[in-house]
């Protein structure tokens, strides 16, 4: 994400994060009598305990597929949806959660058989007859409708389902996607998608991935239409999009061969047409590009205060599209996107690289140079407000420190370990950690490995947990 700097402060919600309680109910599970079968069954966890979005996911088991379809009427502001989960069982499990904010949900079936539900705030609680074995996979049909909502945020940002003149879009950071769809939305489960959504004819629907080929979208009602895409790299719910509207459409390839599929509302592009050497300067500093295609969203209707990187296609909402956030938000698809934060305390791991990612074209292509961009950032008051790996609470993760200050700690790193192991790390850091997630430590770890085992704590300290400004060359 890149906030305008008039709204860089902080992702606190209004109203999502109620709390909601699972309660278990009995079922066999394995081994031992009916009794003990179903006493070693418990409930997942309404929430995975994320530091400052507690409730946000589910504990007890782990997504793998979202089969989404989708009705969207904009006369109305209605969605219909059909959400098909598939997921594994991770403990033997009597219930389970999903977070779900506001629709109606009327009905739920798990393996076939219909099942109880309950709602409490933003979690809905699965009740279930018969236990699910640890490492069993199950699959979850819930069915619901209703008016999905926008969220606002404290740095009066919003997120979650926005409408717009001729339809919608959904953005998700860091809760905005349980407006539109049930799931369990923390980064740390992530799962691939096909979404099916279908809307008056005449209007566009664009999401992540591919677009399924013509023989494979279903014939849509009359004076409708359906868009089929598949996201086949696993994705974090937060990145999951959906944009509905007269948007003009393209589809073309990079020089290499990257499919780039592209949604604009109104002619002007911007720097747009820069986005395959944008690509091509990022895949020479970070590695391959991690994803199937490329492209970007772009409607300037929408004044969400910030643009989002979107897997596969970034989005750019009003007074958003320059060519530096068109880098950062690129940037983003290895960091952040493909390298998942393990929790949302690990935002620094999204912003500080994108960031920096801004400060390196700046000096490849323009002539720059980082140390200009470093002290810039250094003699910036607002980014000593508290340790980016640190911040204090929700209100915070989109805070100056976690961008600015995040990038000075990889210009920090690059100074003491020399430029042939930085940019090494860089690449390999996206490597290693490929279509997953990481830590703060599993990053710190992995660039005292790369720098021949070299203690880098008095760094670390200084720069990534301290509470004051250091001497800017230690």
């Amino acid at each position: 994400m890149r906030r305008t700097p008039s709204r860089a402060a902080a992702v606190l919600l209004a109203g999502v994060l109620t709390a909601g309680a699972a309660t278990g109910c009995g079922g066999a599970a394995r081994g031992g009598g009916p009794a003990e079968e179903a006493a070693r069954a418990t409930p997942g966890a309404a929430g995975v305990g994320d530091p400052y979005f507690p409730r946000l996911g589910n504990g007890g088991y782990d997504v793998r597929h979202y089969d989404l379809d989708l009705a969207y009427d904009p006369a109305t502001a209605r969605l219909t949806g059909t959400a098909r989960i598939a997921a594994r069982a991770t403990q033997d499990l009597s219930a389970f959660n999903l977070d779900l904010t506001g629709l109606t949900v009327t009905s739920v079936t798990v393996d076939g058989r219909s099942t109880p539900v309950t709602r409490a705030g933003g979690e809905l609680t699965v009740r279930l007859g018969t236990a699910l074995r640890e490492g069993a996979g199950f699959r979850t049909v819930v069915r619901y409708t209703g008016r999905p909502r926008t969220l606002t945020d404290a740095d009066g940002s919003r997120e979650g389902w926005l409408r717009t003149s001729d339809g919608a879009v959904a953005l998700g950071q860091p809760a905005g996607s349980a407006t539109w769809f049930p799931g369990s939305h923390h980064p740390s489960d992530k799962a691939t998608y096909r979404l099916a959504v279908t809307v008056p004819r005449g209007l566009a629907a664009v999401s992540n991935g591919e677009p399924a080929a013509p023989e494979a979208v279903p014939a849509p009602a009359p004076g409708k239409a359906t868009y089929v895409w598949r996201t086949t790299q696993p994705m974090a719910s937060y990145l999951a999009t959906l944009a509905i509207g007269r948007y003009r459409t393209t589809a073309d390839r990079t020089p290499d061969g990257l499919p780039v599929h592209s949604a604009v509302r109104g002619t002007a592009d911007g720097p747009t047409d820069r986005l395959p050497e944008v690509l091509a300067w990022a895949e020479r500093r970070f590695g391959p590009y991690p994803f199937s295609s490329s492209g970007v969203i772009v409607d300037p209707s929408v004044d969400a205060g910030y643009a989002l990187e979107t897997q596969n296609r970034p989005f750019f909402g009003s007074g958003t599209l320059d060519l530096a956030t068109l880098v950062h938000e690129l940037a983003h698809q290895w960091y952040g996107n493909s390298v998942s934060p393990a929790s949302w305390r690990d935002m620094w791991l999204n912003e500080g690289f994108a960031t920096y990612a801004e400060w390196l074209y700046g000096e490849d292509t323009e002539g720059t140079p980082v140390s200009r961009r470093f002290a810039t950032a250094y003699a910036d008051d607002r980014n000593w407000a508290f340790p980016p790996a640190d911040p204090p609470g929700a209100a915070d993760i989109s805070g100056a420190p976690v961008y600015e200050r995040g990038a000075m700690v990889l210009h920090q790193v690059r100074r003491a370990v020399g430029d042939r192991v930085f940019f090494g790390v860089l690449r390999d850091w996206a490597a290693a950690h490929r279509h997953g997630n990481a830590s703060t430590a599993d990053f710190t770890a992995f660039v005292e490995r790369r720098a021949g085992g070299r203690d880098l704590s008095a760094l670390w300290q200084a720069w990534l947990y301290g509470e004051g400004r250091p001497a800017a060359g230690r």
